[in-house]
């Protein structure tokens, strides 16, 4: 579980209010910011300068806890949501961000990964917008991202792949996405959240592609609990059970892969 750590100052609601309202401050601003995959020093200059200035950050449970270190007179909040874990509502979430910047505060929320790629940053623009306030999003780099840049890759190779495809394997109503489509499409594909669905992923993908398709899977990508795995798609879901890979992590497939020097292909 991340751990916050100590924050001299932790003014309550009303104390922010009563502070800002003294200085002439009266509705605050949220900033939704991407803390990247988990390395600090891939953190833009905007987002350390942004954290810097917050009175409340609202932490993802998988950001890194460090990032806080960058917002040292700010009250820090874990509204973490994993599954399977006590979680935060996305209500409550939403709920939080506006009484704080009702109350004047710069309200800073910070979630792994780019907020705007799986990070339910429309939702809570959504929410923001419909009191009126101030929204500006800070990008941050997505797992995938991070993954190609771990492997060597290009995600888009004129050779191999016109494109790229961002893809959650968790859908509404326990819906999946149309694996047939996304397979004849002819891009590389990278499957967010797909662990706890990593058989019947392959399974699907086997039905369009080849079994030797290039494939690859990265664990927490610039931390500690970094893992990699790469081969053919035949043995996918045989390499995660065998490696315990576990959330967060990104499934990479297609034939860009093949051109890691980490693919047993090139070696």
């Amino acid at each position: 579980m991340m751990r916050l750590p100590h924050q001299a100052n932790r003014m309550s609601i009303d104390e922010l209010a009563w502070t800002n309202s003294t200085h002439g401050k009266k509705t605050g601003k949220v900033t939704l910011l991407g803390a990247g995959p988990g390395d600090l020093d891939l953190l833009t200059l905007k987002a350390v300068k942004v954290l810097a200035a917050a009175d409340v950050v609202l932490a993802d449970a998988l950001v890194n806890p460090e990032i806080l270190s960058f917002a040292p007179n700010a009250k820090a909040l874990l509204v973490g949501k994993r599954g399977g874990c006590m979680s935060t509502s996305q209500v409550r979430i939403e709920q939080t961000m506006l009484q704080y910047a009702m109350a004047g505060a710069s309200v800073v929320r910070v979630k792994g990964g780019d907020p705007l790629l799986f990070g339910r940053a429309a939702e809570e623009c959504l929410a923001l917008r419909a009191h009126g306030i101030d929204i500006e999003i800070v990008n941050g780099i997505s797992a995938g991202f991070a993954a190609a840049a771990r492997l060597g890759i290009s995600l888009t190779h004129r050779g191999y792949s016109h494109g790229v495809t961002f893809v959650s394997a968790h859908l509404k109503e326990h819906a999946e996405p149309d694996w047939h489509r996304l397979a004849q499409a002819g891009t590389t594909i990278v499957i967010y959240m797909g662990m706890r669905r990593v058989e019947r992923i392959a399974q699907a993908l086997l039905r369009e592609l080849k079994p030797s398709t290039p494939a690859s899977v990265v664990q927490a990508v610039g931390t500690a609990d970094e893992k990699v795995w790469i081969g053919q798609l035949e043995t996918l879901a045989s390499a995660v059970v065998a490696g315990r890979f576990e959330s967060p992590a990104v499934i990479l497939v297609g034939d860009t892969i093949g051109t890691s020097s980490e693919h047993p292909s090139t070696r």
